[in-house]
């Protein structure tokens, strides 16, 4: 059998770029996708230097047509994509009585309809090949609510419920659809925090610590690989106890 492609967006850095190279160092062939084609650039150099198949593509992920342009640029790469892991997001946080709607539609824009319309574009190779692995990456927020981001909440929620929903729907084409939930992972996401939010959510992890990206990444590989074959539907929480 020849071997699989993944596809990654949010690629560029942390959680993304985790993934990224445990995918590539487990043997697949990987596609980086975000906005930044540099900064994809960078990413996939320090795999290529450890003999890793790469390939990059800018997509904006907020752009139904960005998307549709770049995976066709990466299939026509790589002949098709066989995983596709949503990761890429973003974060436009503010009190539901306050929040804009361009800030509302900004996040939704690109954490659910970019995850959605990414898939769409995958599902017709994976259909063909029955075959397929797709890994939503939502959050804990999405299952415990988070005050001031009423916008990022409902995208990652969104996630869990469109998972559940393809997961039924692509079962009998043995395509899988998980999500991965993390809980309070240490990336440029969470850098801005101040010190005393960061303990406090230390604190009230069971695990006393921040996670790091590699454990997302880690929970990701497991749920592409064939070992996974039989899980679908499932949210993961690699959250370290935070919330159970």
């Amino acid at each position: 059998m020849s071997k699989r492609t993944a596809l990654v967006t949010g690629a560029s850095r942390g959680i993304g770029r985790a993934c990224a190279h445990a995918l590539a160092t487990s043997g697949y062939r990987v596609v980086l996708a975000a906005r930044s084609a540099d900064k994809l650039e960078e990413a996939a150099s320090s795999l290529r230097e450890n003999g890793a198949e790469t390939f990059v593509v800018a997509i904006d992920l907020a752009d139904s047509e960005s998307i549709a342009a770049g995976i066709t640029k990466a299939a026509k790469e790589f002949g098709r994509i066989d995983i596709l892991v949503n990761n890429a997001g973003v974060t436009k946080d503010g009190l539901a009585v306050r929040m804009k709607k361009v800030d509302w539609d900004t996040v939704l824009q690109t954490n659910l309809s970019g995850s959605f319309f990414a898939i769409q574009q995958v599902l017709p190779g994976m259909m063909r090949e029955r075959w397929g692995r797709i890994v939503n990456i939502s959050s804990v927020v999405a299952e415990m609510g988070n005050p001031g981001q009423a916008n990022y909440v409902a995208s990652k929620a969104g996630l869990i419920g469109l998972t559940k929903s393809l997961a039924h729907e692509l079962g009998s084409r043995n395509i899988t659809v998980n999500a991965v939930a993390p809980g309070f992972i240490g990336t440029d996401m969470t850098h801005g925090l101040s010190d005393e939010l960061k303990q406090k959510m230390i604190d009230q992890t069971p695990l006393k610590r921040m996670g790091t990206p590699e454990d997302i990444a880690a929970a990701v590989r497991f749920l592409v690989s064939d070992e996974a074959a039989f899980i679908t539907g499932h949210v993961l929480d690699v959250n370290g106890g935070i919330h159970m």
